[in-house]
């Protein structure tokens, strides 16, 4: 059993947020609010709305949920406040920062929980929205639900609960495919960014994005940017990748961003439940996720994407 800092009630530890350091101090809370108001997390800094960013790919296998998580904790190493959602029913974000929520983003969507309760601090400015396999009934009962209704959800409960004005970066983490959770994703997201491995069906996922999003936009009414196209798994030695490199360059221009190189380390950061950063910060993989967030950082929401007319 363990003593709450904040309350004093005793408590039997069971997840990641419960327990927070300050210093070399460990400290335990039975409750979110109770870490919030013992660490100081009860507020963020930001004032202005977020910026909201999908990272979507409906190919599987191209890195999403790896782009998600380091893009999301490099941002909040730089001190921003930052929000990542899991989307995906594998809950494969979770997994790789070693963290279970109490409430899922499945009891945002169904049960209409606040998202700020349901959000679990994870690291310094990062805190993280999980999913597990009852999102897929969350998926069932959006498809009961009108079809003018059905694509909103997700960005009607996010703009209720005024969580845009609590963070400054919120990251979706999208599933590999076309479905209600992805539209949701795109009606709630300004920008897009399309991880896609350098091999010769690398355009096909593209492709299938660019489709979609010109739909949402058509029968939704939501105009999304591309942010960007970062290549993933890309290994210079082969000369199938450096072409694949090319033909995405012809296509996006600067909006195909500089490749993040295959690494081991990469792989087995979320084995060991870490960021590439905390693993290996001396690795490729880290080099590379440090450029990406950069590059996020210093480019302004209005400057991020390209026509989503564009075609290929």
């Amino acid at each position: 059993m363990e003593t709450c800092t904040t309350c004093g009630r005793t408590f039997t530890l069971e997840f990641a947020y419960q327990v927070g350091m300050v210093g070399a101090e460990r400290r335990t809370f039975c409750h979110l609010d109770c870490r919030r108001a013992g660490l100081g997390e009860a507020s963020h800094s930001t004032a202005r709305r977020a910026r909201v960013i999908a990272v979507l790919n409906q190919k599987g296998g191209t890195g999403k949920t790896t782009t998600s998580v380091n893009l999301a904790a490099g941002v909040a190493e730089k001190g921003f406040d930052v929000l990542l959602i899991d989307m995906d029913a594998q809950g494969n974000v979770g997994a790789s920062l070693g963290v279970k929520g109490e409430h899922t983003l499945a009891s945002v969507l169904v049960e209409g929980r606040n998202p700020m309760d349901v959000a679990v601090p994870v690291r310094g400015h990062l805190d993280v929205i999980t999913a597990d396999e009852s999102l897929a009934a969350a998926e069932v009962w959006l498809a009961r639900q009108d079809d003018a209704i059905a694509p909103h959800v997700l960005a009607s409960r996010m703009t209720a609960a005024m969580v845009q004005r609590s963070y400054q970066y919120i990251v979706i983490d999208c599933g590999p495919s076309l479905n209600l959770l992805n539209r949701n994703a795109l009606t709630y997201a300004d920008e897009v960014i399309i991880p896609v491995t350098c091999d010769y069906l690398a355009l096909v996922g593209v492709r299938q994005v660019l489709r979609t999003i010109r739909e949402i936009d058509k029968h939704v009414g939501h105009a999304v940017r591309i942010a960007g196209v970062v290549p993933t798994f890309f290994d210079p030695r082969t000369r199938l990748a450096r072409e694949s490199i090319a033909t995405l360059q012809g296509h996006f221009k600067e909006r195909c961003l500089e490749p993040i190189r295959i690494n081991t380390r990469l792989a087995e950061a979320p084995t060991h439940r870490k960021t590439i950063f905390e693993h290996a910060p001396e690795s490729h993989g880290a080099e590379d996720y440090h450029r990406l967030v950069d590059w996020l950082v210093t480019h302004q929401a209005a400057e991020a994407g390209v026509a989503t007319g564009a075609t290929l």
